[in-house]
C-alpha cells in the first residue's frame, strides 16, 4: 500500500542516512591526526585499499535508505513497527563505529559496536522479510559488508593491542 507523500518520506530516510554518514565522516582518517594513527596500525593483507570504502558505503547507504523507506510503506503492523525501530537502531550503531575506531582510536570498542551492528542488521532482515521482502533483501549486502568489517576490525584489534596508546591524546 503506497502511503501519501512517499517521495518526501524517501527523502527523509535519505536524510537520516546522510546524517549518520556525516557523523561518521567527522571521525574519518581524513584528519591528519586520524590519518597518522591509522597509518601506524598493523593491518592484514585483506584490508581493502582506502579508495574502496567510499564506493562501498555510498551504495550501502543508498540501500539502507531504500530499505527503510520500503518498510515504512508497508501496511501497519507490529512487525513493521519493530522493523522501523531496528532500522533506527542500526543507523545509530553504524554512526558510532567511526567515532570509536577513528575518533577515539579504540578498535576493541569498535569491534563490540560492529558485532552489535551485525546482530541488529540480521534481526532487521529477519523481521522485515515478512513486512517487505525487497526491504529485507536490500540489507543483505550491508550484512555481508559488516560481517567482513567485523573480521577486519577483529584482526586489527588483535594485531594492535595498544592501538589506543599509539598517539598522545588530543588536547
Amino acid at each position: 500500500m503506497a502511503r501519501p507523500h512517499s517521495l518526501i518520506a524517501l527523502m527523509g530516510f535519505g536524510a537520516g542516512v546522510t546524517a549518520a554518514a556525516w557523523f561518521g565522516a567527522r571521525y574519518s582518517p581524513r584528519s591528519s591526526r586520524n590519518q597518522l594513527w591509522y597509518s601506524r596500525l598493523e593491518k592484514p593483507a585483506f584490508n581493502p585499499p582506502d579508495s574502496v570504502f567510499p564506493i562501498v558505503w555510498t551504495a550501502l547507504y543508498a540501500l539502507i535508505a531504500f530499505s527503510g523507506w520500503r518498510a515504512w510503506q508497508a501496511e501497519d503492523s507490529r512487525q513493521r513497527s519493530q522493523a522501523l525501530r531496528l532500522w533506527v537502531k542500526q543507523l545509530m550503531t553504524n554512526a558510532q563505529w567511526s567515532r570509536l575506531f577513528f575518533g577515539q582510536h579504540r578498535p576493541k570498542a569498535a569491534l563490540a559496536d560492529v558485532l552489535l551492528l551485525e546482530t541488529i542488521i540480521l534481526r532487521y532482515i529477519r523481521t522485515t522479510k515478512d513486512v517487505d521482502r525487497a526491504a529485507a533483501l536490500a540489507f543483505v549486502p550491508y550484512a555481508a559488508w559488516v560481517a567482513f568489517a567485523a573480521v577486519l576490525n577483529s584482526e586489527i584489534a588483535r594485531r594492535n593491542p595498544d592501538a589506543d596508546k599509539m598517539l598522545p591524546r588530543a588536547a
